[in-house]
């Protein structure tokens, strides 16, 4: 069943990034504002709609939260439901910046146990199965273990407003990248050291990153250090997190919190 998912999960992924990349750099979507600082387009609820179209196929038991659709407890009953975030990284989307991705996640019982990761405009896919390893286009991945000085991904948002001046001198370099999803596959396929963001972020933002992180030898927890469930009542993931190898983690985290 688990590789049957994945396999359902990959082909929405893609289907999706199809979508997105129809809109990708036109002026032919429209774009609203949820709330402050944070839009959403045409090409958001067109992915959405066939993603959901593609998982609902076989599994119409399973549950469904994803940013783009209208939450129903109703997701708190079941054992499997899947996470979605139909693009992640909208700003970067609409400013023609190639660093947004699809993101699915299946969880079981709190636990991510499939992530499937799509960059299109970059064609690059970032898979993980319980039990089953990480991929990075269908290669072996695993989070980087052994470099002194570290390489992290931060947000761009974060920098601009100047959260990371303060920790400059403890990394080896700061890389502003789009889309938290994004930079959780690129730590599973140990294309940087270590993921940190000071924000809080929603369950559809890292659920699938989380599951790739896991089976690529790596952890993720929030900033004091505690585990993630998901499929809880609050989504939001509060203060923040940090991903990748466990020994980069504990150091880092011990920067973070001094």
């Amino acid at each position: 069943m688990l590789e049957k998912n994945l396999n359902l999960a990959e082909k929405a992924a893609r289907e999706a990034g199809s979508v997105a990349m129809s809109y990708f750099k036109t002026s032919s979507y429209e774009i609203k504002d949820k709330s402050y600082n944070n839009p959403v387009t045409t090409a958001d609820h067109k992915a959405n709609q066939v993603i959901k179209d593609i998982l609902f196929q076989e599994r119409s038991t399973y549950g469904w939260l994803s940013e783009e659709t209208v939450d129903s407890k109703e997701r708190l009953k079941k054992d499997y439901i899947w996470v979605v975030d139909p693009i992640d990284g909208t700003k970067e989307f609409i400013e023609g910046v190639p660093q947004f991705s699809i993101s699915i996640a299946l969880v079981y019982k709190g636990d991510p146990i499939i992530g499937v990761i799509y960059n299109p405009a970059t064609q690059e896919m970032f898979t993980g199965c319980k039990n089953m390893g990480t991929f990075y286009n269908e290669q072996p991945a695993k989070c980087l273990q052994s470099n002194s000085k570290l390489t992290a991904l931060v947000s761009r948002s974060e920098v601009k407003r100047g959260l990371w001046e303060h920790y400059v001198k403890d990394f080896k370099n700061l890389k502003p990248i789009g889309s938290v999803a994004y930079k959780l596959g690129l730590i599973g396929a140990g294309k940087a050291d270590i993921f940190i963001t000071l924000r809080p972020k929603n369950e559809w933002d890292v659920c699938a990153g989380h599951c790739i992180i896991n089976e690529s030898g790596g952890t993720l927890v929030d900033l004091y250090g505690k585990s993630i469930k998901y499929n809880q009542e609050i989504t939001l993931i509060e203060p923040g997190m940090i991903s990748g190898a466990r020994n980069y983690v504990e150091s880092t985290l011990k920067i973070i919190n001094t």
